[in-house]
């Protein structure tokens, strides 16, 4: 029996499935800002193996979960339990946030659309030519995200061939730009036509070295930096590229505003990044 005193009782259900839930800090940001919107939401780190996965995504779908995040290692076998996809995860062929919409569930990619954002707050995409340092997952929603706002060439600059030439091949195949591959087996130099430099490795982490792998004198005053790493707020990658004379992006608001889209597609609500934000590094202590 319930009684009915006037009061909401259930909140609606949002979260992230992965391995590792423990270490995510996504959790911390968004509860943070449904508290301050005063939003009725609640966001759970589930631990999910990848044999539970169906289970788990027919469960959120049977309790009408808003929708949850895909975290490693379920971005790819998540598909298949989906509904539908959105345009720019079709074309990465990866999901990082599903969305309950009437009842269906559709998978977006949200990282992407996060380093557009910050991209935005700099400069338009539109006409650039882009060095990609990585082809991993980041460095594949990044690239197709800026491709589809109108990026015109890639320079895919990787250790290994195999995701290198494939991010290269899905460029090329898929959307309205260029592409080519470069090994990267020396020091780099940055192309004297690049517009913007990403970094999506690694590179330039804490204990992580920096100084054979580019060749900083080819940065120089004009070049956009940006990188997708949080800790250090300021790697050694932004500020070496900074003191060249370089425009640089921070990694944050990549991580910031692609919680602050998922929340937008899981509730309407528009939140305000800084909230997340302060959160965030509050969480990591920088």
């Amino acid at each position: 029996m319930t009684l009915d005193i006037g009061g909401n009782f259930r909140h609606e259900l949002t979260g992230c499935f992965s391995q590792g839930s423990n270490s995510n800090p996504t959790v911390a940001m968004v509860e943070a800002s449904y508290r301050v919107n005063k939003m009725h939401y609640r966001y759970i780190n589930c631990e999910v193996n990848p044999d539970q996965l169906q289970d788990a995504v027919a469960g959120a779908k049977a309790m009408n979960w808003k929708g949850f995040h895909c975290s490693i290692p379920h971005k790819v076998s998540v598909i298949k339990y989906l509904d539908q996809l959105g345009e720019s995860a079709k074309v990465i062929g990866a999901v990082n946030c599903v969305v309950n919409r009437n009842g269906k569930l559709i998978g977006e990619n949200t990282d992407g659309k996060g380093f557009l954002q910050s991209f935005y707050e700099i400069a338009d995409p539109k006409g650039k030519t882009i060095v990609l340092l990585g082809a991993g997952g980041a460095a594949r929603a990044i690239a197709v995200e800026l491709a589809l706002a109108g990026a015109v060439k890639f320079y895919i600059v990787n250790r290994g061939s195999q995701r290198g030439i494939e991010l290269k091949e899905l460029l090329n195949s898929k959307t309205d730009s260029t592409a080519e591959f470069i090994s990267w087996n020396e020091t780099y130099v940055i192309p004297s036509d690049a517009d913007v430099l990403i970094n999506s490795t690694s590179l330039g982490m804490i204990g992580e070295p920096v100084d054979q792998d580019i060749d900083y004198s080819s940065i120089g005053p004009g070049l956009i930096v940006a990188d997708v790493i949080i800790n250090p707020l300021n790697t050694a990658f932004l500020l070496k590229a900074a003191a060249r004379g370089a425009t640089t992006i921070q990694g944050i608001g990549m991580v910031v505003n692609q919680a602050v889209i998922a929340i937008q597609e899981w509730s309407g609500v528009d939140v305000n990044p800084v909230d997340l934000t302060n959160e965030l590094m509050k969480a990591l202590q920088i």
